[in-house]
């Protein structure tokens, strides 16, 4: 099969970059050592996605999301707004660093122009609505500077919104979901914020939020505006509070909107002790959304560096193999360019057009 394009709607490469680099920490960090190894840089590196592997993969677009741990920076008492500035700052100087493979976008047609030149594109996006510490200044100051998505929370309450249940168990010392928040939906700034977003042209982006708080938005927002949940798969196969029900994937349909396919292994196969993420596993999910909602509201949202275990996907080089397990479960070509590229390229085009 031909190559088919690919548009990816979240990784966490740049925060990963930014941690493990020289920036990400109060304290003074050796830069291209360590778990990046000796290429630290987004041209080529040792995590899932570099700008390398994206061209042997064929990728026309990938949505570079800077990804805050609120509860992380709230207990070193760091400001996730200056936090993520921090990250776009080195988000800027990687793009313009290497301008001969990839440049930043902010509109559809910009991706469009750029896959005619052979070049990539990158979209800069928000995971955790933190970032914009209740302000709609600060909210205008990150879209001025290229931000065209951003989710309302990641998994912590913030002042705009509940995620669905992300507890801390104090016998295992960690975090985890407990179940889906069909209580706690959008606060008062959470839906100014929606409101402020609609009107500037920002996409919505759904992923990790709690789900009387995806309600809120769909009720919030016009009926033409579209949705999209990045990294989200159906909770029809797998019931795991990440996902999106029935009956959010069919609101995501009448709205225009997409939910990227995730590549996680644990919101993908639930009840499976074997910590590996299958391709087949995919194609389950594709299937049962194509059915529930249809073929227009699927995409790609690969979570690379943000997920672990044993991915048959492994990194951004692996796409194709995807495109091939498609064809040979039955999807048809047209099916398969919707799902890699062209579902999010229309829905880009008609938003994101810097009104």
């Amino acid at each position: 099969m031909q190559m088919i394009p690919v548009i990816d709607m979240h990784c966490d490469t740049i925060s990963l970059l930014y941690t493990e680099g020289s920036r990400g920490s109060d304290e003074k960090q050796l830069s291209g050592t360590g778990a990046l190894g000796q290429a630290s840089g987004l041209r080529k590196n040792s995590l899932m996605l570099d700008l390398e592997r994206m061209r042997t993969g064929g990728y026309a677009c990938q949505c570079f999301a800077l990804y805050s741990d609120l509860d992380k920076l709230r207990k070193e008492g760091r400001s996730p707004f200056e936090y993520t500035c921090g990250m776009l700052d080195l988000l800027d100087e990687e793009l313009e660093r290497n301008s001969d493979l990839i440049r930043p976008v902010t509109t559809g047609t910009e991706i469009e122009a750029n896959m005619k030149k052979g070049l990539m594109s990158a979209l800069r996006t928000v995971e955790e609505g933190a970032a914009f510490e209740g302000s709609i200044e600060k909210l205008r100051y990150l879209y001025d500077r290229g931000v065209r998505k951003a989710t309302l929370t990641w998994n912590y309450e913030n002042e705009l919104a509940y995620p669905n249940c992300y507890v801390y168990d104090p016998v295992s010392g960690g975090y985890s979901f407990r179940g889906c928040d069909t209580e706690h939906g959008l606060k008062r700034k959470g839906f100014e914020f929606v409101c402020a977003m609609e009107a500037m042209g920002m996409l919505i982006d759904i992923s990790h939020l709690g789900d009387a708080a995806i309600a809120d938005v769909f009720d919030t927002v016009r009926k033409d505006t579209p949705i999209v949940a990045s990294h989200s798969n159906a909770r029809g196969i797998c019931d795991h509070p990440r996902n999106l029900s029935d009956g959010m994937l069919r609101s995501l349909a009448e709205h225009g909107g997409v939910t990227g396919i995730n590549y996680a292994h644990s919101i993908r196969r639930k009840g499976d002790a074997e910590d590996r993420s299958r391709i087949s596993d995919m194609l389950r999910h594709m299937k049962y959304i194509r059915n529930v909602a249809g073929i227009d509201v699927l995409s790609l949202g690969s979570d690379f560096d943000g997920i672990s275990g044993d991915l048959e996907l492994s990194g951004a080089q692996d796409m194709q193999k995807l495109a091939d397990a498609m064809s040979l479960d039955g999807f048809t070509t047209e099916e398969i360019e919707k799902v890699f590229y062209k579902n999010v390229l229309s829905l880009y085009k008609r938003v994101l057009t810097n009104r």
